[in-house]
C-alpha cells in the first residue's frame, strides 16, 4: 500500500513575539491537488503561520514539510521548501511604474545572445536586455494561464484590481511552484472579480496544483475548497469537510461557543439624531454609507479584513481623503476634510495604536492630558497651573486612571491606562460628557480584561451623560455587551444592522463573514458551487 504523504505538513508549530503567543502548536495539512481552506478570526494566527510558511518569521517550534520532507522547527533552515511554494498576498506588491513585462519578468529578463527554456530564478548575466522577447514571453505566460491577452508595455498603475490579481499570480505559476497561498487575495475585489477568481483557482486545481486558501470570507471557502482548517487563539481547532461542513458550525468553532449569548444591560432610551450620515463613499474603501447615531447611544461598527469599517471610523474624524456623501451634526451640515474641522464640531478620537497616535509616551499623564487643551488654562500667554491640575484630578477620577501620581510618564502606564489618558484628553478638551460624539477604533485591542470591563463603564458613562460614541471593534462578544446597535460591515458596504440585545456573536460573524446573506443590497457574492467541476470524493 503507497504510504499517504501530503503536499504541506505543519506540526505543532509554535511563535511568540515579545513573550506573546501568536501561535499555540497549530497544526495543517494540506493533500495534493486539493483546495485547503485557512480561517479565523483577526488575530487567530493565520498572518503568522503564513509568514512562517514564506520565511519572513521563524518558529520557535515544531516542524514544516514540504512533500514528506522534514524541514526542522523553522521550516526554513533551507530556503529549498520556498522555491516550491508561491505566495499571492492580499496586497498585489507590484511596482506600480513598471510594465507588465518587467514585472513578470523582474530579475530574469532576457538577454540577447542567451537561450533559455523555462524560467531560471538565477540572476541574468550582464547584457543588452532583449526587449521584444521579454514581451513575447510575458505576453504568453498571461495567455497560457489565464486565456486573455494583456498587453505587456501596460504599466502596472494602469492596471484595474483585477488585472494586478492576474499579473501577481502569472508571476508565481511561472516559477513552476508546488504549492500556491493565496493569502486574502479578495479584500480589494468586487463581487464580479471574486467569482472570476474563484474560477482560475479552480482551473489550478484540475491542472494538480496544491493551495492553500486564506480568507475571512466563509462563503467563498464553501465555494471553492475541499477541505478546511480553523484556527483560534493561535491553536487548529478544527480540521473538516468544507463541502459538508455547515458555515454555522464554521462560525462556532471560530468564535469557541455554541451559546447565543444576549446581553443583560438595559436599553437606552432613544433621541433624536445627532450625527446623521448618507451616501458616505470613499474609493477603494467604503461605499453607501447611511446611517444614524443619537445622543446617549453607542452604536457599534464590526467587520473583517477589507470590510472599510476602520476606514469609516476614521472618515468621521477627518482622516480619510476624497470622501464623497453628506454629513449632518444637529441637523446641520458639516464638512470634515481634515482633523481640524472634527475637532471644532466637538468629534473626539481614539485610535487603535495609542502609542503612536493616541499619546505621548514619553510627557506625563498631566501633559498628556491637557496637551491639546492649552487655550483653555492659558491667561494672557501664561498658563494657569491651578486649574490646569483641577483638570486634570477630575479627568484622572473619572476615568479611574492608575499611575503613581500626574507627573508620572504615560509610559510607564499599563497599556488601559494609556488608554484612559487617550479618551481623558478629549474630556478635559470639552468633548465630554453631554456634549459631542466619540469615535474609537479598538478601544480595547492590547489590554488586559480589567481595564476592558473599566473602558467599557467609561463610554457607558459618557452615553449616560449625553455623548453619542461609534467604535469599531473585532471582539464580538464585547462588542454586543457594550453596544445598543451593531453595523456589519462587509467588502466596504452597511450589510446588516443587528440590535446588540437580540443578536449573538455567532449572528454577527455570519453576516461579515458572508455565511449569511439577505436581499435589498445585504447579499453577498453567491457562491459558483453549482458551475464548479465535479471532484472525486
Amino acid at each position: 500500500m503507497t504510504q499517504y504523504i501530503p503536499a504541506l505538513a505543519l506540526r505543532d508549530v509554535v511563535k511568540q513575539f515579545n513573550g506573546v503567543p501568536a501561535l499555540r502548536a497549530a497544526s495543517l495539512e494540506v493533500r495534493r491537488g486539493t483546495v485547503h481552506g485557512l480561517i479565523g478570526q483577526n488575530g487567530a494566527g493565520k498572518s503568522t503561520l503564513i509568514k512562517i510558511l514564506a520565511g519572513i518569521h521563524h518558529a520557535d517550534d515544531g516542524t514544516i514539510a514540504v512533500d514528506g520532507v522534514d524541514r526542522g522547527p523553522n521550516g526554513s533552515a533551507s530556503r529549498e521548501p520556498l522555491s516550491q511554494i508561491g505566495f499571492i498576498h492580499q496586497e498585489r506588491l507590484l511596482p506600480a511604474t513598471f510594465t507588465v513585462a518587467e514585472a513578470l519578468l523582474s530579475g530574469n529578463e532576457p538577454i540577447l545572445g542567451t537561450r533559455r527554456t523555462r524560467f531560471d530564478r538565477r540572476s541574468s548575466p550582464l547584457g543588452i536586455l532583449d526587449v521584444r522577447r521579454m514581451q513575447r514571453e510575458a505576453r504568453e505566460a498571461v495567455a497560457t494561464h489565464f486565456g486573455i491577452d494583456l498587453a505587456p508595455n501596460r504599466l502596472i498603475a494602469e492596471l484595474s484590481v483585477a488585472e494586478q490579481q492576474i499579473v501577481q499570480i502569472t508571476r508565481a505559476l511561472m516559477r513552476e511552484p508546488r504549492i500556491l497561498v493565496f493569502d486574502e487575495p479578495t479584500a480589494a475585489l468586487v463581487n464580479r472579480e471574486v467569482e472570476r477568481l474563484l474560477q482560475t483557482i479552480d482551473r489550478l486545481r484540475q491542472r494538480g496544483l496544491t493551495i492553500l486558501y486564506v480568507s475571512h470570507h466563509l462563503n467563498e471557502i464553501a465555494a471553492i475548497c475541499d477541505r478546511v482548517t480553523v484556527l483560534r487563539d493561535g491553536k487548529d481547532v478544527a480540521h473538516v469537510d468544507a463541502r459538508t461542513t455547515p458555515t454555522e458550525a464554521l462560525v462556532s468553532a471560530m468564535i469557541g461557543t455554541d451559546a447565543t449569548t444576549r446581553t443583560a444591560r438595559a436599553p437606552r432610551t432613544a433621541s433624536a439624531p445627532l450625527l446623521s450620515v448618507y451616501e458616505l463613499h470613499a474609493d477603494k474603501r467604503f461605499e453607501q454609507i447611511s446611517f444614524e447615531l443619537g445622543r446617549g447611544e453607542i452604536v457599534g461598527v464590526t467587520g473583517l479584513l477589507g470590510s472599510g469599517g476602520k476606514q469609516l471610523v476614521r472618515s468621521l474624524f477627518g482622516l480619510e481623503r476624497e470622501v464623497r456623501g453628506a454629513i449632518t451634526l444637529d441637523g446641520k451640515p458639516v464638512r470634515l476634510r481634515r482633523p481640524a474641522d472634527a475637532v471644532r464640531a466637538g468629534i473626539a478620537f481614539v485610535p487603535e495604536d495609542r502609542r503612536a497616535h493616541g499619546v505621548a509616551p514619553s510627557l506625563s499623564v498631566r501633559e498628556n492630558l491637557t496637551l491639546s487643551s492649552l487655550a483653555r488654562f492659558s491667561r494672557f500667554g501664561l498658563l494657569a497651573r491651578r486649574d490646569e491640575r483641577q483638570a486634570v484630578r477630575q479627568a484622572i477620577d473619572a476615568f479611574s486612571i492608575r499611575a503613581p501620581g500626574p507627573e508620572a510618564p504615560v509610559r510607564h502606564l499599563s497599556g488601559g491606562n494609556q488608554q484612559k489618558v487617550a479618551l481623558g484628553k478629549w474630556l478635559i478638551r470639552g468633548a465630554g460628557p453631554g456634549s459631542r460624539i466619540y469615535l474609537l477604533d479598538e478601544p480595547t485591542v492590547g489590554v488586559d480584561i480589567g481595564a476592558k470591563t473599566e473602558i467599557y463603564r467609561m463610554l457607558e458613562r459618557l452615553a449616560n451623560d449625553g455623548a453619542a460614541v461609534l467604535l469599531f471593534s473585532s471582539d464580538l462578544i464585547e462588542l454586543l455587551e457594550v453596544t445598543d446597535r451593531v453595523l456589519v460591515m462587509t467588502r466596504g458596504r452597511i450589510v446588516k444592522e443587528l440590535m446588540s440585545r437580540e443578536t449573538s456573536s455567532q449572528e454577527v460573524l455570519a453576516w461579515a463573514t458572508g455565511a449569511r446573506t439577505g436581499s435589498n443590497g445585504e447579499a453577498t457574492a453567491e457562491p459558483p458551487r453549482a458551475r464548479r467541476t465535479e471532484r472525486a470524493a
